[in-house]
């Protein structure tokens, strides 16, 4: 009984967003006015303005483009939060190898370098 209850409301409250929607779509078509619209829907003509701009907004949100297929898994939001972290750290770490390999490469460059301009130090010399 009570999820008929539910479902009964949840359909007038759908039925009481449709007449808003077209009252909205009404006034931004120029059939009526904003005072009129506002009258229509028994709120004052700043609450009108509010709706219609949460409307606007949801239909722009509602009309972009989507990645095909299904919607992935909502995940809670510490969850993501710490995807994102190992994410961050993972980027580190390697940036951080990454440096270590090319200051070992340094050093093994200076050493050769090093070791020969010693050798090339006596070709010069004069005996």
């Amino acid at each position: 009984m009570e999820e008929s209850g539910g479902r009964s409301r949840r359909d007038k409250e759908q039925k009481l967003a449709r007449e808003r929607a077209l009252v909205i779509l009404r006034v931004r078509s120029g059939a009526m006015t904003a005072n009129q619209g506002a009258q229509e829907l028994g709120v004052s003509r700043k609450t009108y303005y509010e709706w219609e701009e949460r409307a606007l907004k949801a239909m722009a949100l509602a009309l972009e483009n989507r990645v095909a297929g299904r919607p992935s898994v909502s995940m809670d939001e510490e969850k993501e939060g710490l995807r994102k972290r190992v994410r961050e750290l993972e980027k580190k770490l390697d940036l951080a190898e990454k440096t270590l390999e090319v200051k070992e490469l340094l050093a093994a460059y200076e050493d050769f370098r090093d070791k020969g301009s010693k050798k090339n130090r006596g070709i010069g010399k004069k005996r």
